[in-house]
């Protein structure tokens, strides 16, 4: 049962902080860390395989620090969203070079290529192969030493359907068997697919931690702002308003629209219809005008 510990870890360049006093744990079985693009997510990732050191705060595996302590790559694969590869290398020449450094022959790099089925291109150079091959290959070099725990940074870009499915399925695997699996996505339904638990992060802050219908609920329990267009602005806000289900109601008759705040999103969309009917008013738009991850993760911060 491996368990990598952050305790309070926070990491700046400058005077940008990118990792803001986080503190989680990640065990066994697969998690998912979701987060918008530049939310510090790589930033952590690199802080639990050892590669950054922690400004302030700790990061251990079993109890012991990840930073300087070579021992811990015995237990720790890492797949960096950056392709930095050597595309003179083939597939397997690159795999048997990540075998070699762990002490391993070239049969421990041939089951790492057939675990990620990449045996089909194994003799190519790395420099024909496409984004999605490229990352099993950085997968099969990172699960020569049959680690125990696996970090992954956004493991699906770049790779096509049949793809994220055979890598989804071998990470499930891997979590079923007992290793502790983290990878990073800014796509949710990703995370809903693949992950038992999931850890939040938003400019380098720990936003919210839980299962899939947590994270879920607290995204869908947060205020809703919508665009509605109708025949008769005025008469259906003075209907909407007079609801709890409603916090606020703007009428731009510039634009000729409504802008609601709705605080009940279940209730607010069987009430809207509804009221449409009963007094004759036509909807001609109704449309979220804040549903973009960062406004999401935005208020999870914020909660």
């Amino acid at each position: 049962m491996t368990t990598l510990t952050i305790d309070h870890a926070s990491r700046w360049f400058g005077n940008v902080v990118a990792v803001n006093d986080i503190t989680m744990t990640i065990g066994p079985g697969v998690t998912g860390l979701l987060g918008p693009n530049g939310a510090g997510k790589s930033t952590l990732i690199n802080m639990m395989g050892g590669f950054l050191a922690p400004s302030t705060g700790t990061v251990t595996l079993d109890g012991d620090p990840v930073w300087r302590n070579e021992s811990v790559y015995r237990q720790i694969g890492i797949v960096p969203e950056r392709e930095a590869m050597y595309d003179f290398l083939t597939g397997r020449e690159f795999v048997v070079a990540n075998a070699e450094l762990h002490g391993l022959d070239a049969a421990a790099a041939a089951r790492a290529l057939a675990t990620v089925d990449m045996e089909y291109a194994q003799d190519r150079k790395i420099a024909t192969y496409s984004k999605g091959m490229r990352q099993r290959v950085k997968m099969a070099s990172a699960l020569v030493h049959d680690p125990s725990v696996l970090l992954l940074d956004e493991p699906f870009n770049g790779m096509d359907p049949r793809q994220r499915m055979q890598l989804m399925e071998l990470l499930r695997r891997m979590g079923e068997e007992g290793r502790t699996v983290l990878f990073s996505s800014h796509i949710l339904e990703e995370v809903e697919q693949l992950a038992s638990h999931i850890e939040v992060i938003v400019a380098g802050r720990h936003a919210a931690s839980g299962d899939f219908r947590r994270i879920r609920r607290l995204m869908t329990d947060r205020p809703h702002q919508y665009v509605v267009r109708s025949s008769d602005d005025r008469a259906l806000a003075a209907a909407l308003i007079a609801d709890p289900s409603t916090a606020g109601i703007e009428v731009d008759t510039q634009e000729g629209m409504l802008r609601v705040q709705a605080v009940d999103f279940g209730r607010f969309t069987a009430l809207l219809p509804r009221v449409a009917r009963d007094h004759g008013i036509r909807l001609l738009a109704v449309s979220p005008s804040d549903e973009s991850l960062e406004s999401v993760f935005s208020y999870l911060v914020a909660a």
